[in-house]
């Protein structure tokens, strides 16, 4: 069972956050675990402008995902920053181009879930991940979450990311900050628990697509 983790990052908060995520999935029996971002599409001079350049450097080594892989998963996670209440513009690029995948119906069935990050605690988090979840839709993927069993998404001690739709960091203004061990803890929750389901369904997912046509 392969858990593909899929994944843009400016400043390196939802790269700390992919790196749980794994965690979590590869807990489970018989779970493959692969990162992989998706291509960058500012260029050089732009990203240096807006610093991070060095910040980049320290995740360069993951390798950039193709649009192949994504036909041999079972379970895709995605992680993207939030632009404005929607995901980052090098995710939706890279989705746009999954046009294929789509008339072969390669990811139906396949689990899907989005976590992401902001600068401020009510940055557009949920809306980014509600707005994610559509395109998994059309790809008639199965969308798994961050439920309540991971009650500490609930406390109100410190502030944190983290609702029912996905896991989340808040970053800061300046990206000051990095994901606390809370919002770390939940990634690693929500990346077992997609692998788990997935590794349910992996099996049976044929079964299920060829009786559907049947009908």
């Amino acid at each position: 069972m392969k858990v593909l983790i899929v994944y843009y990052s400016m400043y390196g908060h939802v790269h700390r956050m992919a790196e749980a995520v794994a965690k979590g999935a590869s807990v489970v029996e018989g779970a493959e675990v692969a990162i992989r971002r998706v291509p960058e599409t500012l260029p050089a001079d732009v990203l240096e402008k807006m610093g991070a350049v060095e910040a980049q450097e320290t995740f360069a080594h993951i390798p950039i995902c193709t649009l192949d892989e994504f036909a041999f998963a079972d379970a895709i996670i995605f992680g993207t920053p939030t632009r404005f209440g929607n995901m980052c513009a090098q995710m939706r690029q890279f989705l746009d181009a999954t046009g294929e995948l789509w008339k072969e119906a390669a990811l139906t069935g396949k689990v899907g879930s989005v976590f992401t990050s902001s600068a401020t605690q009510h940055g557009g988090q949920e809306s980014t991940i509600l707005s994610f979840h559509i395109t998994l839709l059309h790809h008639g993927m199965i969308i798994v979450g961050l439920p309540y069993l991971f009650e500490d998404q609930m406390r109100i001690d410190e502030i944190t990311g983290g609702s029912p739709y996905g896991a989340s960091t808040i970053a800061g203004n300046s990206g000051e900050r990095m994901p606390s061990e809370n919002e770390l803890a939940a990634a690693r929750f929500q990346g077992k628990y997609v692998a788990m389901i997935a590794s349910k369904l992996a099996g049976n997912r044929r079964e299920i697509i060829d009786a559907m046509r049947e009908m």
